[in-house]
């Protein structure tokens, strides 16, 4: 189970699309996440790239939370396709963000 909502999810991805303009906004963003909200992101992120499988998503949170050397947003961002990598995540995972999406390109 993710730590992290499909919203917050669909944020960062909107954002990481955006990153010459909203670099510093995304950033902002990702620090106020809690540990387990980073740690899902990453997961979801290294899902959506391969590097775990859907089903191995407690082990990539595992992971992401006892292997964390740098800021969260700093690695995420450093990641190239970030929010192909995101969606890709959370396609896997059976989680549509595409109504969420929706409701922050539209200002809801």
């Amino acid at each position: 189970m993710l730590d992290i909502s499909s919203y917050k999810v669909a944020q960062v991805i909107l954002m990481a699309r955006e990153l010459g303009r909203a670099e510093g906004e995304l950033r902002a963003f990702i620090d106020r996440l809690t540990e387990e909200e980073q740690a899902s992101l990453v997961a979801v992120m290294w899902i959506g790239r391969g590097s775990f499988g859907a089903d191995e998503l407690e082990e990539a949170k595992s992971t992401a939370m006892n292997e964390a050397t740098t800021p969260t947003a700093d690695y995420l961002l450093g990641s190239p396709h970030l929010s192909d990598h995101l969606e890709n995540g959370m396609d896997e995972l059976g989680i549509s963000v595409i109504d969420d999406e929706d409701d922050l390109v539209r200002g809801g």
